[in-house]
């Protein structure tokens, strides 16, 4: 069965490619940057995450501002991200677990560890889960993780890739394996955007959907 999801997958990613094309990497972010980034992310959107980092760095320069600033302080900044009570100390809690640990405030360390530590470290940090953990793996330090957000756990449950019931924290584990680690950027990037603008959570333009011969939704549907 896993040989048969794992041909699957590569029909999907090349359909997905002739309809979005190949994305371009982005410029790596900083990858301390890119943790606080998707913490204040959590349960917002992209808007308001935005604002909120760039509120939050033109207050601190500096990480060092950041983890040392008055608790209200760092709230008040990051207010348009929503939670800012739970989002910032969350942030400062981990400001502070690395320089405790490591001396500095910086996640550069991780490109050496292997993957798997790496990983495990992330996820001993407060607030950081799977998907946070594997975007910083991904995006800053390019390293083979494929993050799972809302779109890829709705449209894999959709096209049969995992089980209906799958957890997004098991999604991580199952797609790993089935996914190509040299398409994990392509296929997350290509399949959030087929989730946005296709697969969305409510009335899925299934009748205009490339993938629909392959979707198991959309056969259930059809019966």
């Amino acid at each position: 069965m896993t040989e048969q999801l794992r041909n699957k997958v590569t029909k999907i990613h090349t359909r997905l490619l002739e309809v979005y094309g190949e994305p371009q990497w982005r410029v790596n972010t900083e990858p301390l940057g890119e943790l606080i980034n998707t913490v204040l992310s959590q349960n917002t959107n992209d808007r308001n995450r935005d604002k909120a980092y760039a509120q939050l760095r033109q207050r601190f320069p500096t990480w060092e501002e950041v983890r040392d600033a008055p608790a209200e302080d760092v709230l008040e900044a990051i207010r348009p991200a929503g939670l800012a009570p739970s989002k910032g100390p969350r942030i400062q809690s981990i400001l502070q677990r690395i320089t405790a640990e490591r001396g500095t405030l910086g996640l550069e360390f991780l490109s050496t560890m292997p993957l798997e530590d790496a990983r495990k470290w992330l996820l001993s940090l407060n607030g950081v889960g799977p998907k946070t953990a594997a975007i910083v793996l991904l995006f800053s330090l390019g390293r083979p993780a494929f993050p799972v957000d809302t779109h890829i756990h709705r449209v894999s449950k959709r096209l049969g890739l995992i089980p209906k019931r799958t957890s997004r924290e098991k999604a991580h584990v199952l797609l790993e394996e089935l996914v190509p680690s040299a398409h994990y950027y392509t296929f997350h990037i290509n399949v959030i955007e087929h989730g946005r603008a296709i697969c969305a959570a409510r009335n899925p333009k299934c009748d205009r959907c490339t993938l629909n011969d392959l979707c198991d939704y959309y056969q259930e549907k059809q019966k």
